[in-house]
């Protein structure tokens, strides 16, 4: 007998959320941990909690389990139910200064800054920890995105966000493959660093990274 695929994120959470009494939820998630090149990018969404939300966003679930046609198509659809969607950046330079944990909390603390959220708003977050210097309370979640509606949809929209991003740069340090591997460590990413060198939008304290600087560095 075929395993029943696992149940898709629902809106569970935040109504529970709304009967404690907070007005508003805002689900957050972050894009980026594991790329060595380009910065970790997070979104803040917050959705309207009644049926039309999930009329328009069935099927909706984590980024990592759609497609890019899927995770497109999500992205227009989030962009008109949302009451507002905000996205944080931290860079490769913070990356490296503080390292991708601290560098992930401070871009969704950049996010949810964006939206200036009152007290009375409560805050999903994908993962163990907290942002620091949230406006509100809010509550963490381990794989939050495949639980919360909200964190589904933060996912989509900082995966294409960062996606974009790393087309662009692309542009400016042809042929390490950006455009489709995202920064991510493939064996074309690899390769072309060894071939080709480390870039300014690398991440100097990743280890393929610092290890090809301190090759060179003993030359």
């Amino acid at each position: 007998m075929a395993k029943a695929p696992p149940p898709l994120p629902d809106l569970q959470l935040e109504r529970q959320a709304l009967q404690q009494g907070y007005r508003l939820v805002c689900g957050v998630d972050e894009v980026g941990r594991g790329p060595l090149a380009g910065p970790v990018v997070a979104a803040a969404v917050v959705l309207p909690l009644h049926g039309e939300t999930l009329d328009a966003l069935v099927g909706l679930n984590d980024s990592k389990q759609l497609s890019a046609g899927k995770r497109q198509l999500f992205l227009s659809r989030i962009q008109a139910t949302a009451l507002g969607i905000q996205v944080g950046m931290a860079t490769v330079r913070e990356i490296d200064r503080l390292n991708i944990r601290q560098a992930s909390l401070l871009a969704m603390s950049r996010a949810v800054a964006g939206l200036a959220l009152a007290v009375d708003a409560f805050v999903l977050v994908d993962g163990r920890d907290l942002p620091a210097d949230l406006p509100c309370p809010g509550r963490a979640i381990v794989r939050g995105d495949q639980h919360s509606l909200s964190i589904a949809a933060a996912s989509v929209v900082a995966k294409e966000r960062r996606d974009a991003l790393m087309v662009e740069l692309a542009t400016q340090a042809p042929g390490y493959g950006w455009e489709h591997n995202s920064g991510y460590p493939t064996a074309e990413h690899l390769q072309a660093l060894r071939r080709l060198g480390v870039t300014e939008h690398h991440r100097q304290s990743f280890a393929p990274v610092r290890q090809l600087l301190e090759m060179a560095g003993s030359r």
